[in-house]
């Protein structure tokens, strides 16, 4: 059995920060049974023990720098350079889970939504809005074949 983990987190009130939990939202109403989800506004140390057991992990986010309408990428372990585990990178809380389990994480992947409006209390922007529409799109395939040799085709052609 497949055990995927797709993992959105940003901040809902902070404009386009909100992407990654509204594209996770947008794939949860699909009602898909074989994929755990999982949201938070932030990467934290604790969520390295959400990676135990699984075949594939996907983290969400928006990103300013990022092309336009997504990137797609392979994650691996790597430590943060900030004095603090407040908020984490999604390399940095794979390089805890295997810190921790003494093992490699399991296959991870980046989908970063281009965002421009990040402020307290801004809706979602037009462009941010169509970039989650193509990013569904592709979300979508990636959750219709939760298999690694298929994920990592895709890390390619982009």
């Amino acid at each position: 059995m497949n055990s995927t983990l797709i993992f959105g987190y940003g901040n809902p009130s902070r404009g386009d920060d909100a992407l990654g939990p509204l594209l996770l939202e947008r794939l949860q109403a699909d009602g898909l049974t074989d994929i755990e989800f999982l949201t938070d506004f932030q990467l934290q140390v604790e969520h390295s023990l959400d990676l135990e057991g699984r075949d594939l992990v996907l983290f969400i986010d928006a990103h300013v720098s990022c092309s336009s309408p997504f990137a797609f990428t392979t994650l691996l372990p790597e430590g943060d350079r900030s004095y603090t585990t407040h908020a984490m990178s999604p390399a940095a809380v794979l390089q805890v889970y295997q810190q921790i389990n003494r093992c490699p994480p399991p296959p991870s992947f980046l989908l970063s939504l281009r965002g421009e409006r990040f402020e307290l209390g801004e809706g979602l922007s037009p462009a941010a809005q169509a970039n989650l529409e193509a990013a569904l799109q592709f979300a979508r395939e990636l959750c219709a074949r939760p298999v690694l040799s298929h994920w990592q085709s895709l890390c390619s052609t982009l």
